[in-house]
């Protein structure tokens, strides 16, 4: 796997550096002959669908055909409403369950549907990568590979998130539907209930840790000023109160009681609570729809009237 597999680069180009987390290149830098140097960054050409430009020393931006941040805004306001969604309900529910505000299965309803939100988003997410920019169109503007519901991408870090994202609502769901059934032993109730929800767990701790390595295009550094940084930050944070509620859920064999009724309930609100305002945040890290764009082919890069505003 190379460069060449995440973005496929102008013929002309010379590749300066790449960043990343192993073999998950989530940065890639090139040399035009005119002596402009581009930068394709995983995230913001999915997330705002653009790439950045240095010439002469002015930032510039190469954006994303009309139709494909079209395409990437829906797919990026329904994860981020999804998770806000869910977020919600999984708050509520967890609320409702610690002051024993509602009937059990009031509360389990409120769950699983809050995890339907959750699945939704992450699926969402995981279509926006496949669909995210792989390319400088010749009118110089990013193009994206014709519109697919799945593909099999595990050299991309998006991919890799999102999938385990997706697959960690799913072993959730599991725990979800689970939580109906009535008069289960410990045992049982470890198995159909706690362990699902563990795996769910895991995956999302997994998801958010590749998530931090592509912003921060390897290990976690210090980026207040971007918007992702603090929207992966946040949902891995939320990941770990999960991951301490799921533990606490644990139902002892000998007494038939889960370990601390207080840290599931604190644990899942206090978490979702993470993912949702996350969900709010990522309605602000959107693509620009492009408008214009004077297009020099020699250079590789378009040429702007506006330094630093998005072309098309």
């Amino acid at each position: 796997m190379s460069q060449w597999d995440v973005f496929e680069l102008p013929s002309e180009a010379r590749v300066q550096n790449t960043g990343g987390r192993g073999s998950l290149i989530s940065r890639v830098q090139w040399l035009h002959p005119d002596g402009s140097t581009a930068t394709w960054e995983s995230r913001l050409a999915r997330k705002r669908g653009v790439i950045e430009v240095v010439r002469n020393g002015i930032v510039e931006r190469i954006m994303a055909r009309p139709a494909v941040a079209v395409r990437l805004r829906r797919c990026n306001d329904l994860s981020g409403v999804s998770f806000f969604l869910g977020g919600l309900l999984f708050t509520v529910g967890a609320l409702l369950a610690q002051y024993e505000a509602a009937p059990v299965l009031t509360i389990d309803w409120t769950f699983l549907i809050g995890g339907f939100w959750f699945s939704t988003g992450a699926y969402a997410a995981l279509v926006q990568e496949l669909n995210s920019p792989r390319r400088i169109g010749d009118d110089g503007t990013l193009v994206a590979p014709a519109w697919r519901w799945w593909a099999y991408e595990p050299y991309r870090p998006g991919w890799v998130a999102a999938f385990a994202l997706f697959c960690g609502t799913l072993a959730f769901a599991v725990s979800l539907v689970d939580a109906f059934l009535t008069g289960l032993s410990a045992g049982q109730a470890n198995r159909l209930i706690w362990a699902p929800q563990m795996v769910g767990c895991v995956l999302f701790l997994v998801s958010g840790h590749i998530a931090i390595a592509e912003v921060c295009h390897g290990r976690l550094r210090w980026m207040p000023s971007s918007l992702g940084w603090w929207i992966v930050l946040v949902n891995q944070i939320g990941s770990w109160l999960f991951m301490v509620s799921g533990l606490a859920a644990f139902v002892r064999p000998v007494t038939g009681e889960v370990i601390s009724v207080g840290l599931i309930n604190w644990g899942t609100a206090w978490g979702a609570a993470c993912f949702s305002a996350a969900g709010v945040a990522q309605l602000f890290e959107r693509p620009a729809v492009a408008h214009a764009v004077v297009h020099d082919p020699g250079a590789g890069v378009p040429s702007q009237a506006e330094p630093g505003k998005g072309v098309a």
